[in-house]
């Protein structure tokens, strides 16, 4: 007999206007506004291998969590993007869920000590649209980030040209969600449909190992999501590699960096800590840092808050772009 499931019917949803956010207009009002400088120079190398990977028709893939989103850093994003400085961008599901409500609203984030004791964390009305967004795009063949962005963009949201992943729909760039289910505050709506959203992000799975198969001369950037990105970037490149191994290819020499807020003072990634340092645990240092460049690859660690190293990067980068192409 099957197990007895909850019956999400009895939910009490509650409009958006009735939440208590903890973050409004998280939004920074341009690319050439003063930004706080960090002193490191990771970022010149970093901004060059992007420019090189440009040049070379390389991807250029950032993966990051939802932090980048709700400290302000989608127009250095979208510039990027714009500049073809950046291929390809992913999140999971959460970032997605931040683009879409401030998009929507100009407004997102709760307190889950406040809504939890309540229970009513993530039950908002306005937030479970995006599970019609990707329920809507699944149909049409869509993957899970193409689909939200491609709702944001034609329902014409208020901040829409603010939103990765809408103007990754309107600019044709590739912006992919992936997902684990149960993770996400849009898991809990009725109109949550599982078999829809874990096609949808599967088929952003492949999308995304796609652009792995061109990382040779590549980047790849790994800003604060410290599971998710390194996970799906690992199976990803597997599977990159398998093929092409079988053409006599190789996919080794490209860059790696990760942004993070642990403190790393080692500079030597060549090998992960031993499993006896809880260091070992963090899982950007051993898959991107180390184990996936051993074959020929550079990788480089910058600590910080992403509102102050999302800036940096950005702005090394178009400037060098901006003195090559005289725009």
């Amino acid at each position: 007999m099957p197990y007895k499931q909850f019956d999400r019917r009895r939910l009490n949803l509650r409009p958006l206007e009735e939440r208590i956010h903890d973050v409004r207009q998280a939004i920074r009002k341009g690319v050439d506004e003063e930004i706080q400088w960090q002193n490191d120079p990771k970022y010149d190398l970093l901004a060059e291998a992007i420019l090189n990977a440009k040049k070379k028709r390389a991807t250029v893939l950032m993966m990051y969590g939802a932090h980048v989103i709700r400290t302000g850093n989608s127009l250095y994003m979208i510039e990027m993007m714009k500049r073809g400085l950046i291929t390809h961008f992913a999140t999971n599901g959460a970032g997605a869920i931040h683009d879409f409500e401030l998009a929507m609203i100009g407004a997102t984030c709760e307190s889950v000590a406040r809504y939890i004791s309540e229970g009513q964390f993530g039950l908002w009305t306005e937030t479970g649209l995006l599970n019609d967004a990707v329920n809507e795009g699944v149909k049409d063949g869509l993957g899970f980030g193409e689909a939200v962005g491609r709702f944001i963009w034609e329902h014409k949201f208020p901040n829409r040209e603010k939103s990765v992943l809408a103007m990754g729909y309107h600019l044709g760039v590739p912006c992919t969600v992936h997902i684990g289910i149960g993770n996400d505050i849009t898991n809990e709506h009725p109109n949550c449909d599982g078999a829809a959203i874990g096609e949808a992000s599967y088929r952003d799975f492949l999308i995304y190992t796609e652009s792995v198969t061109g990382l040779e001369t590549g980047v790849f950037l790994n800003f604060g999501s410290a599971v998710t990105g390194p996970e799906v970037y690992l199976k990803a490149l597997a599977m990159a590699r398998n093929v092409a191994h079988q053409e006599g290819k190789r996919i080794t020499g490209f860059t790696t960096a990760v942004f993070d807020f642990l403190p790393i003072e080692s500079e030597d990634f060549e090998e992960a800590p031993p499993k006896t340092d809880p260091r070992y645990y963090f899982r950007p240092w051993k898959t991107i840092l180390s184990r996936t460049v051993a074959d020929g690859g550079r990788s480089c660690y910058i600590c910080g808050d992403h509102s102050v190293t999302v800036p940096n990067l950005a702005a090394r980068a178009i400037k060098l772009d901006r003195e090559q192409t005289g725009r």
